[in-house]
């Protein structure tokens, strides 16, 4: 029987490369100007407006907890719907999309340092690039930071 192949993206956050299912990613575009909004939690960084929607953009990396790093020719924001909002993603850079196959995930080892586990849908051990970290996006934000995220667009 033929397991079913997962389309994933990979990109970067501090040199360690992520992926996640590209089902939830919108578009990738480059940095733009961020609106940037009092009041509202560390990680998000403000408002752009993407081709008529105002899009709340969330700093992953410090979403994740991990040092900040300046911004590059290579940063990226992925589009992203989490739980039917659209939210903006600011990685390093947008490197690939791949296939993975479920029987190289294995669950995510509380030895991952760096990164909050709850974040995680897994560990995918690639023969040629090493593991790669399985970010879910579903629990990337809360409930009560979503609906912070969607209160942000409606203000």
């Amino acid at each position: 029987m033929q397991e079913t192949l997962t389309k994933t993206i990979i990109f970067k956050l501090n040199n360690q490369e992520y992926g996640t299912n590209i089902a939830q990613i919108l578009s990738i575009e480059k940095l733009q100007e961020i609106v940037a909004l009092p009041q509202t939690s560390d990680f998000i960084k403000g408002i752009i407006n993407l081709r008529g929607i105002v899009t709340p953009i969330i700093d992953l990396r410090t979403r994740l907890g991990l040092n900040q790093i300046e911004e590059t020719e290579q940063t990226r924001i992925l589009i992203a719907k989490v739980k039917d909002v659209q939210v903006g993603l600011i990685v390093d850079e947008a490197t690939d999309v791949i296939d993975i196959s479920p029987e190289i995930i294995e669950d995510t080892p509380g030895l991952v340092k760096d990164v909050d586990h709850r974040y995680l849908k897994g560990v995918a051990k690639l023969e040629d690039r090493g593991m790669l970290l399985l970010l879910d996006l579903d629990y990337v934000l809360s409930t009560e930071e979503l609906s912070e995220v969607q209160q942000v667009t409606q203000d």
